[in-house]
């Protein structure tokens, strides 16, 4: 269970290494299709992404409810759910073997007490890989894995996604920069040359971000002394009943930071 939530863990950590330029999770990880995924319900796929530790389940439990999610989502191509005939039927099996399966609890006489199925007994191993393999070729061990481990198996092809856009300069334009039109014409680019464009819009971009902070500042600067210089001058007037404004007052734009000319 420890080694489970440190692989969790270090997965969630490589891909917020990877988000930068101001994304977040939220923009990469779809909490639906994880949950699809990996077989975990999507409320514990939500806590385990925030760092909480998903609620205890008993493995015939999380076997079974696994199992009638597959039903569920990986469905006949006219939309209709597999028969557990044609389930047992692809490994061998008997539409018995998934019936013992899914009513696997059984209440020892005289105590009341319920009994679970070893995890690696031999009849429900078999049943369960058989299972694994015909929807899909799910990874052994699919129907019994930790929540901590299935949901880091899920959120492998999004690691990858995101690795390869860090290597590929040609996908930091397209997704970092959104510039779609330049990134189509990369082909005609060398490598190095790719990467180059690349660095010269951060680099581009940064200098506009900071430009734009000082500007701020500036401006909320010129505002506060304006305010103080236009109250040191009422009840100035003119000759004529006209108010002026005292000497040194600022005209209009005079203390405006000066516009960036490139």
């Amino acid at each position: 269970m420890r080694e489970a939530r440190r692989g969790l863990a270090e997965t969630l950590s490589h891909i917020d290494s990877l988000l930068g330029d101001g994304r977040s999770r939220e923009d990469v990880l779809d909490v639906g299709r994880l949950s699809l995924d990996s077989g975990v319900p999507r409320e514990v796929v939500e806590t385990l992404l925030e760092g909480g530790e998903p609620p205890a389940e008993d493995i015939t439990d999380r076997i079974v409810r696994r199992f009638g999610h597959l039903r569920e989502t990986r469905l006949r191509p006219d939309g209709s759910r597999h028969s557990y005939e044609e389930i047992a039927a692809a490994f061998g099996a008997s539409r018995a073997s998934l019936s013992n399966l899914l009513n696997s609890r059984r209440r020892t006489a005289g105590r009341g007490a319920e009994q679970r199925p070893g995890r690696s007994g031999g009849p429900l191993a078999s049943t369960q890989a058989g299972i694994e393999t015909f929807y899909f070729g799910q990874p052994n061990g699919w129907l019994s894995a930790e929540p901590e481990t299935a949901l880091d198996d899920a959120l492998q092809p999004v690691l990858r996604g995101l690795e390869e856009q860090a290597a590929d300069p040609m996908a930091r334009l397209r997704h970092a920069h959104g510039l779609r039109r330049l990134a189509a014409r990369a082909p005609q680019l060398a490598e190095e040359e790719i990467q180059l464009v690349t660095d010269w819009i951060d680099t581009i971009l940064e200098r506009r971000r900071a430009q734009d902070a000082r500007g701020a500042q500036g401006a909320q600067g010129a505002q506060g002394a304006d305010g103080e210089q236009g109250a040191q001058g009422q009840g100035v007037r003119r000759p004529g009943g006209q108010r002026a404004q005292d000497q040194g007052a600022p005209t209009p734009g005079a203390d405006a930071p000066p516009r960036d000319v490139r």
